[in-house]
């Protein structure tokens, strides 16, 4: 075991101004970043996979209050070595699903961007999603992850954001001339129901980057508590404004035949689409390397002292990878991992953790605002954790991977429970195959 006791990278420090940093200065040198790049590294994350503004400063502060410069640091300094154990357990298992989870993505999607190849039968073994997911892992996962330095991603991570951009406005563009034609189901419009816990899972699983949270941070030139919290505060704007964009021009398009891959719900012949499935996929591929880096981080803490030799670092990426990609091989429906994760891994790592280490660090007085914040943070991340595990497993979301939906065949109309007469989506999905997938 690689557990290394109570050693903090840098002495304990209690006030948190701009001289305050969380790695020293010799271990960066020749390895930092300039923050923009930090910003499109903590958005790629985020949008491949999130954030909760306040959470991440706390986190922060937690680190510089306790002289620490990682997350299991910081837990093991503050609940010893079995909090150490349960964060590092948590700070595994979320990245390496989520490193599932994009896996079944670019199958599923880039699987549908080569179907729409002229020539090439929709049947070919080459184009199916499992010789995708393995051909994409050793061509580009598996070499971007061989990386070191997580500020070498900066650039790729720019690259990322740009394909979201695109991605969006294919989306946005969608609800205006797909939206129309798809039939809107039954209590479309009821704001929350029963299982609204379960979404919680799922956001929570979309707004979590704490798992990388330290590496971003120690990737900056001259690291401070105020240089990251302007950081986090871009990178939550540009973030929140583009999740809710997707979530509301995928809602209003779908209602609730919205599947847990957005992409899942277009049409196949849909050329417009097919490119944003492309972006999508590349997108997908670019943000994997992230979570790569936090999984291999945690198993060079616990079983090797936080350091890697090169053997050791190139055998470990291989493993974590081959391991995620042959799960991912036997998995299809991205609904469950997505609330599973969001509730047992996300939910800890986002509400529970940053908000005790906090609370049992700080000396502030009860009525500090940031300890009001954790104490509220704390019994809500619990309640979303046990809850949404629950209703994960008693109310699993559809899954219709592969099938094309309903609506793209307008002869079909047994799974619709609408209230427009069978003449008017006749007509209206006519119109549609005709006017928009040409």
């Amino acid at each position: 075991m690689g557990y290394q006791g109570e050693r903090p990278a840098v002495p304990p420090q209690s006030n948190l101004d701009d001289r305050e940093t969380l790695v020293s200065e010799h271990k960066h040198k020749g390895k930092t970043c300039r923050q923009s790049a930090a910003v499109f590294n903590v958005v790629n994350s985020i949008i491949g996979s999130g954030i909760i503004d306040f959470s991440l400063v706390l986190l922060v502060k937690g680190g510089t209050l306790s002289g620490t410069d990682t997350y299991q640091s910081l837990v093991n300094k503050t609940f010893g070595f079995p909090g150490y154990l349960v964060l590092s357990v948590l700070q595994f298992l979320y990245p390496f699903i989520a490193m599932i989870s994009y896996n079944i993505i670019t199958g599923d999607t880039l699987s549908k961007v080569f179907q729409r190849i002229p020539g090439v039968d929709p049947e070919n073994v080459f184009i199916g999603r499992h010789l995708i997911i393995v051909l994409s892992t050793v061509a580009f996962t598996l070499p971007l992850s061989l990386y070191r330095d997580v500020a070498k991603l900066g650039k790729i991570s720019l690259i990322s954001t740009v394909l979201t951009t695109l991605i969006l406005g294919i989306v946005m563009a969608r609800v205006v001339s797909l939206g129309p034609y798809v039939p809107k189901t039954e209590d479309a419009w009821v704001f929350a129901k029963p299982n609204a816990i379960q979404a919680v899972g799922v956001m929570s699983f979309a707004f979590i980057c704490h798992h990388n949270c330290f590496l971003v941070y120690g990737s900056l030139e001259e690291p401070t508590v105020a240089k990251w919290s302007r950081i986090i505060h871009v990178s939550t704007l540009i973030s929140v404004f583009i999740s809710i964009l997707f979530a509301t021009c995928g809602y209003l398009t779908f209602t609730g035949f919205t599947q847990g891959d957005l992409f899942e719900n277009y049409c196949r012949n849909d050329d417009l689409v097919t490119f944003g499935r492309f972006c999508y996929g590349v997108t997908v591929i670019l943000t994997y390397p992230m979570e790569c880096f936090v999984t291999r981080e945690v198993i060079a803490n616990v079983f090797f002292g936080g350091t890697l030799s090169s053997v050791v670092h190139i055998v470990v990426t291989v493993v974590i990878i081959t391991v995620a990609t042959l799960v991912s091989l036997l998995i299809d429906c991205l609904g469950i991992v997505l609330e599973l994760n969001g509730a047992l891994c996300a939910a800890p790592l986002i509400f529970i953790i940053p908000s005790a280490c906090y609370l049992k660090l700080s000396e502030e007085p009860r009525t500090h605002s940031d300890k009001i914040m954790s104490c509220v943070m704390l019994p809500i991340g619990a309640v979303v954790m046990v809850v949404g595990f629950v209703m994960a497993v008693r109310n699993p979301q559809d899954c219709t991977h592969g099938q094309e939906m309903f609506y793209c065949f307008p002869d079909n109309f047994s799974f619709t429970n609408i209230s427009v007469t069978h003449f008017q989506l006749t007509t209206q999905l006519s119109v549609l195959n005709v006017t928009i997938f040409q």
